[in-house]
């Protein structure tokens, strides 16, 4: 059975939301991407060296990562010669096969969030400004708050304008209290308080929000390495997650920054805001195979809902879903 099929019958023959977001959300990249492989494939008679060659192009042009193509190229004309693949149209199941390899190579917990059975939990944010890091903290807190979870958020980033308030309208949207100071206060006292507030209220979640300054990375590590110690001392073995949040449509850009942040902190997971806005969804992969940082959710969308676990067989549907479709029972 192809791969095709495979999630075909996973995908297609059943009402499930997550898989047409995934599918609506990467309807840019898809356009891009698969338009370009079915016009490689139409254009090709038999697999050959141009052929690959051209599959090259198009995957470094969808961000997929030049050290990430290069292993994929390596891998496919492998698997064309193991299982004697002349027809060119077979070579797209293949290519969608290798993608979700590229990530099931990993430990599936990996991608799951590291959510304590009892007492708090805490998840500390980083990101540079503009890429949805508010967004997506009131997205997430929504998200617990739907599964009963009591959450309270953290407002540490003291020193971008605006960012105080920003935090506060969803926390009010969402429901959920916002732990602040003034403007230019100390980001690791906010925290103190924070998780003090959090322990009084007995909250289950404690999302906190960070500084996304890049223009003194010595800044930024010492920043970060202050809030860690404060929220480590207070609550031991915490934070239990540091998500990067990273905007898809900056592309290799994206990757530019959580090289960094990599280097200042433990990055534990990848948000990757913004995919529905980008016809270069290859990022994804990129980020996953060059940095070995699972991404844990992307967002499709603007809506509440539209924050995501991330889902490698999703996303490979939500790329290839027209041929998916088309493919015969």
């Amino acid at each position: 059975m192809s791969f095709f099929k495979k999630l075909k019958e996973k995908f297609t023959n059943q009402t499930d939301s997550v898989s047409e977001k995934f599918k609506e959300g990467l309807t840019k990249t898809r356009d891009s991407f698969a338009g370009r492989v079915n016009d490689l494939v139409a254009r090709y008679r038999k697999v050959d060296e141009e052929f690959f060659e051209e599959l090259e192009e198009i995957l470094i042009g969808a961000d997929v990562g030049f050290e990430t193509v290069m292993e994929l190229i390596d891998e496919l004309k492998t698997e064309v010669k193991r299982r004697n693949i002349s027809d060119t149209k077979e070579v797209q199941s293949v290519i969608s096969e290798k993608l979700v390899e590229i990530y099931q190579g990993e430990d599936d917990a990996s991608r799951v969030l590291n959510i304590q059975r009892e007492g708090l939990t805490v998840i500390l944010f980083v990101g540079v400004n503009g890429v949805g890091k508010t967004t997506t903290i009131g997205k997430l807190a929504h998200k617990f708050k739907e599964e009963g979870k009591s959450v309270i958020l953290a407002a540490g980033d003291t020193f971008r304008a605006g960012a105080i308030e920003q935090l506060e309208v969803w926390g009010s949207r969402v429901g959920v209290e916002v732990i602040k100071q003034g403007e230019g206060s100390d980001p690791a006292a906010v925290m103190y308080d924070a998780i003090q507030s959090a322990k009084a209220r007995k909250a289950d979640i404690l999302i906190c929000d960070t500084a996304g300054r890049l223009q003194n990375k010595v800044n930024l590590m010492k920043e970060l390495e202050k809030v860690k110690r404060v929220i480590e001392r207070e609550v031991p073995g915490a934070p239990h997650e540091v998500l990067l949040v990273l905007d898809a449509t900056t592309g290799q850009n994206a990757l530019i920054q959580a090289k960094t942040f990599k280097e200042a902190t433990d990055v534990s997971g990848i948000v990757l805001t913004k995919l529905d806005g980008t016809a270069k969804g290859g990022i994804v992969l990129a980020i996953r195979n060059e940095l070995s940082i699972p991404v844990k959710f992307v967002g499709l969308g603007e809506r509440m809902d539209d924050l995501q676990e991330f889902d490698p067989e999703k996303y490979v549907y939500g790329l290839f879903a027209d041929l998916v479709e088309k493919e015969e029972a």
